[in-house]
């Protein structure tokens, strides 16, 4: 799906002397460092999204120019950044951009102490240079994110463009209100590649996400090797909603995914979903079946069919060694265990699986995190809970949340009616489900995470969480349409104070992102919500 834009016809002689007129101004820019346009101006830092916490403007702009160099302190991790600043900026400015810890101006990277925080940064900028620092690499990372938004659009090309890059002057001081700020995507429903959930893991790293939340199983698909049961993959891998062919990652697969996750800042929380959402591994194997008997592989949406054999001590046996496999692969804090939808295992039996699961979690050295059904149970010491309601949700069913989180147990925020990527936008989207109703983008961004859930104390909300389901999605164009532009909302939610929360102004900083989603090659819905500029 393609959004509707505008298109000019022009000639062939005319395409042929702007394409001619463009080379010779990218030629000039990088080879005489001419002036800026007239009428060109530096991107306002208040522009930015997520809204940063501070912003002073003031001062001269900074121009990148060729003889800008990186600077870098002598530590590794401000070295990655600033080569991942550097292969970012050298495709559309043609320059060279060596990263060094030599010399002076140009843009500086440092790793300080300060009141910063794990992610928080200081950018100042000024005609000698911009320096960001922060007292963590990630703060690094995501003061790199606010200044590839203060360049124009056109610093996203993978080709030489003409410039001028302008920083505007003055200084932003940012740290996040929440710290988990995550992205989830269901590679169960239809399968995605490595490469494609890379694709995804650099559209939620341009808004300061922190979290990848990879749902590896379900009912119509088993994505993850696991060793000591092969046919989880082999078999309840091999297909997907719709019948396709589905796939799996190997473990090396799963590592590389880990990798890439981390080089852009983010932690993978993997969730294998249970007691219900399993027939891919019920029709694996048959032992884990009350009956005994293997149930065919599965292509359709519907779920709550289906439910791993409580009584069944091989249950547990099968839960221990996919923790354990899959824990040994992760280097994050969390595994999800799910445990929505359950509607085939009767209560007692739900309770008395989560009361043996979670413990085998914490066994592997993970926090157990579960839909917020396991408020239901009893969620171990420091689990979290995903609260997934609409605002039509039973209020039985919120005050059971809300209990669990007055007890301790921390909150991560993604109403289906506000945060599911995948719901329709209007009743006209060729894509997605809605079953929570239509989210356009103003229903998506105008909430307060603090004060959503009655009776939850604002103090539980760990954060929130943005869910991209697929039964629906099948390629990475179709993700990024159903993505934006309500991904950058739900990540100015989980980063933003308060205060700054507005739709009248978002919209407006939202529009202006536009041409760098252009820029990437980023399918988007042109909602008529927002004030797109032709």
């Amino acid at each position: 799906m393609r959004p509707h834009r505008r298109h000019h016809r022009t000639t062939p002689r005319m395409t042929r002397l702007l394409g001619s007129l463009l080379l010779v101004a990218a030629a000039c820019a990088v080879t005489t460092g001419a002036a800026p346009a007239r009428g060109t101006a530096a991107t306002p830092l208040h522009q930015v999204i997520p809204a940063p916490a501070s912003v002073d403007p003031g001062g001269a702009p900074y121009r990148i120019t060729p003889g800008t160099r990186i600077r870098v302190d002598d530590s590794r991790g401000a070295r990655r950044v600033g080569d991942y600043l550097a292969d970012v900026l050298r495709p559309s400015t043609g320059y060279r951009l060596p990263v060094t810890s030599h010399g002076q101006g140009g843009i500086r990277l440092r790793l300080a102490g300060g009141p910063y925080g794990e992610e928080g940064y200081r950018l100042d900028s000024g005609r000698a240079g911009v320096t960001i620092t922060a007292r963590e690499t990630a703060g690094l990372f995501h003061g790199v994110q606010t200044l590839r938004q203060l360049l124009p659009a056109a610093v996203e090309k993978d080709s030489v463009q003409p410039g001028p890059w302008l920083v505007a002057g003055g200084t932003v001081t940012d740290s996040p209100r929440y710290e988990w700020r995550a992205a989830m995507l269901d590679v169960s429903r239809h399968f995605f590649s490595v490469d494609e959930v890379k694709r995804y893991i650099d559209r939620v790293a341009l808004y300061k996400y922190n979290k990848l939340h990879l749902h590896l199983s379900d009912d119509q698909g088993w994505r993850i090797a696991i060793d000591s049961w092969p046919r989880l993959a082999t078999y309840g891998g091999s297909t997907e909603v719709g019948g396709g062919p589905g796939g799996f990652y190997t473990k090396a697969d799963y590592k590389e995914i880990v990798r890439y996750a981390a080089s852009r800042h983010l932690e993978v929380v993997p969730e294998i979903d249970m007691p219900g959402h399993t027939n891919a591994a019920l029709a694996s194997y048959a032992e884990l079946n009350c009956d005994g008997v293997a149930p065919p592989l599965y292509t359709g949406i519907e779920v709550g069919f289906s439910s791993l054999c409580v009584d069944k001590e091989v249950t547990y046996d099968f839960v221990d060694d996919v923790v354990r496999e899959l824990a040994a692969l992760t280097p994050g804090r969390y595994f999800h265990i799910g445990g929505d939808e359950a509607h085939s295992t009767p209560h007692d039996d739900y309770v008395k699986f989560m009361d043996r699961v979670q413990p085998i979690v914490a066994e592997h050295g993970k926090t157990v995190i579960g839909w917020h059904q396991l408020a239901g149970a009893n969620p171990a010491e420091g689990a979290l809970v995903q609260y997934w309601g609409l605002d039509r949700t039973s209020d039985a069913e919120k005050a059971r949340v809300a209990e669990a989180a007055r007890n301790g147990t921390g909150l991560i925020l993604s109403p289906a009616d506000r945060t599911y990527l995948d719901m329709k936008y209007t009743k006209d989207t060729p894509l997605g489900l809605s079953w929570a109703g239509y989210v356009e983008v103003q229903r998506s961004y105008d909430w307060d995470p603090g004060a959503y859930l009655p009776g939850a104390p604002a103090s539980t909300v760990r954060g929130v969480e943005a869910p991209m389901w697929t039964e629906t999605l099948e390629n990475p164009d179709q993700l990024d349409f159903m993505a934006f532009p309500r991904l950058p909302g739900v990540a100015e939610l989980g980063w933003s104070p308060a205060s700054t929360h507005d739709w009248d102004t978002y919209k407006v900083r939202l529009a202006a992102q536009a041409p760098r989603w252009e820029a990437r090659g980023i399918d988007y819905y042109r909602s008529p919500q927002v004030p797109w500029r032709d």
